[in-house]
């Protein structure tokens, strides 16, 4: 698809977009699976069930401009999996791998949240206020869930793989 207009330009963004959720998804089950504490796998676990919701209301906003969601890869966030997965492999000790999860899932959302942002203004500037809203909506949750990471990292997770 060639981009000569800035509807363009948000519907392969939002086609992206989709691709990056996709990749978190996964990558999610992976982060849950290498958790040991359990208020980690509990916000991995709330995590993906907000994810799913984020693809199905990504994959309307596709549909309603007849345009599909597959057949796009963020390389981005495919590289920042890759990452994760190898951080995963290298480190040694349950707790010591909490604070290393941690870390991968804050860049992770971290490039989530300037993803949907970008995709957000380019709706309000085609004035698509419902799109606009929902995409903010979905960054107003990544952002909670950073700084439930932070939380947990800083009272207890940090402090265990100190300990150990």
């Amino acid at each position: 698809m060639k981009i000569a207009t800035l509807q363009d330009l948000y519907l392969v963004e939002l086609q992206e977009l989709r691709s990056v959720t996709v990749q978190f998804e996964g990558a999610l089950e992976r982060l849950a699976d290498a958790a040991s504490n359990p208020s980690l796998k509990k916000i991995f676990a709330r995590q993906q069930k907000e994810i799913r919701a984020e693809a199905e209301r990504l994959d309307k906003m596709l549909q309603q401009r007849d345009v599909g969601g597959d057949g796009h890869t963020d390389q981005a966030m495919e590289a920042l999996v890759r990452e994760m997965e190898k951080m995963i492999s290298l480190i040694e000790g349950n707790e010591l791998r909490d604070v290393a999860l941690i870390g991968s899932t804050q860049r992770l959302e971290h490039y989530q949240i300037a993803a949907y942002g970008t995709v957000a203004a380019l709706a309000g500037h085609l004035d698509l206020r419902s799109e606009q809203k929902a995409l903010h909506s979905m960054v107003d949750n990544k952002k909670k869930i950073d700084i439930q990471l932070t939380e947990l990292a800083t009272a207890k997770v940090n402090p265990s793989a100190l300990a150990a």
